[in-house]
């Protein structure tokens, strides 16, 4: 087993440095590429609705990832609510987008992931968590401290912030970003943000600087390295297609790319013809098709 980079960094003092680095930008936020710039600390909410404690919706071992997390005994996976996107076909629009889920603090967020830990979870699965990014450093340097060794996957959306993930080089151990759309235009139509795709390039590039090529041990479980999702839209309307071309050329021919056929109409996608209905199997086939022709080849076709 290949020790968590973060233990370097509490062997050293620079994860505590880094804790109080980011506590102090809940005073001003700017954590994500919303930049709100509100006092979370003294109980300002923007655009998260999040204060000073996370919150967290469900946790526990989870089967449903990637066989490479999940193994025989699960990802550990820590659910946390309020999205910073606003998809309207979200499939978890009452955790993301309603805020179900009770807070917790940093202290009650170690106790979790070393929980984890004891279940024999191969991984600590952050699920959605660009706007506690100050909140889960805490708990992993106190998590740390008491024996916490597992790899951290940082399962995001991808509209994150670079100024941000740089806190994070070091502390993550692999990086798991679903890319949605290849637009910008589009992707403010259906999430709601403004530049998604121009935000997210910039955030899977700089993953990928911290931790290159996903890399497995002798079992097959991940410990380190970048992981990229993507789901399908009927249409196209998320520009797989381009999507795989800046994956091949700007990131690695070699990434992992899991391209999702899971879609289907959830929450408020009723509202928009193009997305009230299933994928169909031709579209996801030539999904599967943009990236062999991208030049490809580590992606994964998930039905």
């Amino acid at each position: 087993m290949v020790d968590p980079s973060y233990l370097k960094l509490l062997e050293t003092g620079e994860l505590e440095h880094r804790v109080e680095k980011l506590k102090n930008i809940l005073e001003d936020c700017t954590i994500c590429p919303h930049q709100c710039r509100v006092n979370r600390l003294n109980g300002e909410r923007g655009y998260c609705r999040t204060l000073d404690k996370a919150i967290v919706s469900s946790y526990g071992p989870h089967f449903g990832e990637e066989t490479e997390l999940v193994g025989y005994n699960g990802s550990g996976a820590i659910f946390f609510s309020n999205c910073n996107l606003r998809c309207i076909f979200c499939q978890n629009y009452e955790i993301s987008q309603y805020g179900i889920g009770s807070e917790v603090d940093s202290e009650r967020l170690s106790q979790i992931m070393l929980h984890l830990q004891r279940q024999g979870c191969n991984n600590i699965n952050l699920v959605s968590p660009s706007h506690v990014v100050p909140h889960i450093v805490e708990a992993i340097y106190l998590a740390s401290q008491r024996g916490l060794n597992l790899p951290i996957v940082y399962n995001t959306n991808a509209y994150d912030k670079v100024s941000t993930l740089r806190f994070l080089d070091g502390i993550i151990d692999i990086y798991m970003p679903d890319i949605k759309f290849a637009n910008d235009l589009v992707a403010y139509k259906y999430t709601g943000v403004k530049n998604y795709y121009s935000v997210a390039k910039a955030a899977v590039k700089e993953m990928y600087r911290q931790v290159g090529n996903l890399k497995t041990d002798n079992r097959n479980i991940a410990y380190r390295g970048l992981l990229i999702r993507h789901l399908v839209l009927p249409q196209n309307l998320a520009g797989t297609d381009k999507i795989m071309e800046f994956i091949a050329n700007e990131i690695s021919k070699d990434a992992y790319v899991n391209i999702m056929a899971q879609y289907y109409p959830a929450h408020r996608a009723y509202e928009f013809k193009e997305l009230n209905r299933l994928l169909t199997r031709g579209e996801y086939e030539k999904a599967i098709e943009s990236a062999y022709h991208a030049g490809l080849r580590n992606y994964k076709a998930s039905m």
